[in-house]
C-alpha cells in the first residue's frame, strides 16, 4: 500500500497500486478544482471583457448601431474608470464583415479590444495615426481579403469588439470634448444597403455597472465564460485552455449543465481564485512592482514591454492577473515607461509605514510641482472592493489638474488630502473616504516626460494626519 499526499483533500490511499473509490471521488474532485481555479484566472480578462458589453448594452448602446459617450462619475461602476475625461464606447459586432473606426484629427485617445480584452490596434495621440486623424480597419476572425491601402488593421479573434475613445478635455471644456467624441465615424468597409449611421446615447445621467462584480464569486461567472466560448470562433492560442473548460462542462456547441456536483466546484474554484487574485492585487510580492525604493508606490501594471504581458520566454500570468482584477483594457501605449508614453499609471496602497489606507484616517499627499506632464495629471480613489471610484455624498472621487486643482498649480507642491472629513481650509483639494473600507488609488499622468521615469520627480507617500493639527 502507498500514499500521496493531497491538498485539498485526505491522502490518495491505493491497494495493490489501485485506487480505492474513495481516492478516485476525492482526486477527482482535486483535479476539477485545481483545473477550474485556473481556467478562472486566465478567463478573467474575458468574463471582465463580456461585463463591459453587457453593462453598456443595459445602458442603451448596440452593437454597429447605438454608441454611448459619458462623463463618468462615482455613480459608474467599471474597474478602475476615471473622471479624467469623458469615455466613447462603441461595441462593434465584426460579423457582418470588417469595420472602419475613422478618428478626426485632435486630442483623441481610443484603442479596440476584443472581447478577450486583447489588444487589437491603437488610435488617437497613442496611436499609428499620432492624433492626426486616421482610419483604423478593424478585421474580423476569418477575413481572407487584402487590405486596402489607406488603413491601420488590426485583426481580431471575436467577432465582438470593444471600441473605446477618450477625448481630451482642453481647459476642462468637457462639454466641447463630448461633442469631438461624437465626431467619431464607423462604417463597414465595403457598405451595404441595410447600413445605418450609428447614433449616439448620453451614458452620463444614469448608474452604470459594466463590471463582473455582482457574480464573479458566484456560478454564473461560468455561465458568463460558456456564453463567450459558445458565440465566438475559438482562438488557437487559447487552444489547451478551451481543453480544460471542456473538462468542467464549458465547450462550444454542447449545453452548459453542470451537475451537483460540478456546481459545487465550480463556485468553491470562483470564490477561491477571486480571492487569489485580490491577494496578487493588493498584497504583490514582486520586487519589481516597486516604483521607487524611497516610496510605497507600486506600478500599477508590471510588463512595459507589450500589450500582452508577453516576454521573451513566457507570457506573465502573475501581471496579467494583478492588471485585470483592477483595470480594464491593456495596449502598449498604456504601459510603456519612456516619454514616448501616453500615460503612466502608479498604484497607491500604503502609507508612509507601509499600511493599507484606511478610510476612517486622515492621510496627506505632497505633490511637487510642475508634475512632468505634457497633458495633464489626476489622483484618482478607488473602494478597494469594488476597483471602481469611491461613492460618497461628496459626489466626486479623483482630484484633476484641469478641474479642481486648475487654479493650484504655483508653488512647489501641492498638499492634497483623503479622509472622512475635510482638514479646514483644505474642502477643494480633498476627497472623502469611508471609515471602516480600504481604498486605494491611481496617481496618473497623461503625457508624461522623462522626469516621471528617470526618479528626478516623485509624489510623496501618504502621510497619517491628524485633522485638527492641520494648518
Amino acid at each position: 500500500m502507498s500514499a500521496t499526499s493531497s491538498a485539498f483533500s485526505q491522502s490518495y490511499e491505493f491497494a495493490g497500486g489501485y485506487p480505492t473509490p474513495d481516492v478516485v471521488q476525492h482526486a477527482y474532485d482535486d483535479v476539477d478544482l485545481v483545473r477550474a481555479i485556473q481556467m478562472y484566472r486566465i478567463f478573467y480578462p474575458t468574463v471582465s471583457g463580456a461585463a463591459v458589453m453587457s453593462g453598456t448594452a443595459k445602458a442603451g448602446t448596440q452593437p454597429n448601431k447605438i454608441f454611448g459617450f459619458m462623463d463618468s462619475q462615482p455613480r459608474h461602476v467599471g474597474l478602475t474608470l476615471n473622471s479624467d475625461t469623458p469615455y466613447g464606447s462603441i461595441n462593434l459586432d465584426l460579423s457582418i464583415g470588417p469595420l472602419v473606426i475613422e478618428l478626426p484629427p485632435g486630442p483623441l485617445i481610443g484603442a479596440a479590444l476584443e472581447v478577450h480584452q486583447r489588444w487589437i490596434l491603437d488610435m488617437g495621440l497613442p496611436g499609428p495615426d499620432a492624433g492626426k486623424g486616421g482610419k483604423h480597419l478593424l478585421l474580423p476572425p476569418d477575413y481572407q481579403g487584402k487590405v486596402p491601402a489607406g488603413f491601420f488593421a488590426g485583426r481580431s479573434s471575436t467577432h465582438r469588439v470593444i471600441g473605446a475613445v477618450r477625448a481630451i478635455p482642453l481647459d476642462g471644456n468637457v462639454p466641447a470634448a463630448i461633442e469631438q467624441l461624437k465626431t467619431v465615424k464607423v462604417y463597414p468597409l465595403n457598405p451595404t444597403p441595410s447600413w445605418r449611421e450609428p447614433t449616439w446615447i448620453d451614458m452620463t445621467p444614469l448608474p452604470q455597472d459594466t463590471t463582473p462584480r455582482a457574480y464573479e464569486e458566484t456560478l454564473q461567472y461560468w455561465q458568463a465564460l460558456y456564453d463567450v466560448v459558445n458565440s465566438e470562433p475559438p482562438f488557437e492560442g487559447y487552444r489547451e485552455h478551451y481543453g480544460e473548460l471542456a473538462a468542467l462542462g464549458i465547450a462550444k456547441g454542447q449545453p452548459f449543465a453542470p451537475d451537483a456536483r460540478m456546481k459545487r466546484i465550480l463556485e468553491q474554484a470562483a470564490k477561491t481564485a477571486c480571492a487569489q487574485m485580490r491577494v496578487e492585487s493588493f498584497a504583490d510580492r514582486r520586487p519589481d512592482r516597486v516604483v521607487w525604493k524611497d516610496r510605497q508606490w507600486e506600478w500599477a501594471a508590471l510588463r512595459f514591454e507589450n500589450g500582452t504581458f508577453d516576454t521573451p520566454n513566457y507570457t506573465d500570468t502573475c501581471a496579467r492577473d494583478k492588471w485585470f482584477f483592477q483595470a480594464i483594457a491593456a495596449s502598449p501605449a498604456m504601459f510603456r515607461r519612456d516619454p514616448g508614453a501616453g500615460s503612466l499609471y502608479w498604484l497607491g496602497l500604503r502609507d508612509a509605514a507601509s499600511r493599507y489606507l484606511e478610510g476612517g484616517k486622515t492621510y496627506k499627499l505632497t505633490v511637487p510641482q510642475p508634475v512632468p506632464a505634457r497633458l495633464f495629471w489626476s489622483v484618482t480613489v478607488y473602494d478597494s472592493d469594488t476597483r471602481s471610484q469611491i461613492q460618497t455624498d461628496q459626489g466626486k472621487a479623483a482630484l484633476r489638474s484641469l478641474f479642481e486643482l486648475k487654479e493650484k498649480t504655483t508653488g512647489n507642491s501641492r498638499d492634497l488630502y483623503f479622509g472622512p472629513q475635510p482638514p479646514p481650509g483644505r474642502e477643494t483639494q480633498w476627497i472623502k473616504t469611508i471609515p471602516g473600507k480600504g481604498w486605494f488609488v491611481y496617481f496618473r499622468i497623461y503625457g508624461p516626460e522623462q522626469p516621471a521615469f528617470d526618479g528626478s520627480w516623485k509624489p510623496g507617500d501618504f502621510e497619517e494626519v491628524a485633522v485638527e493639527r492641520v494648518h
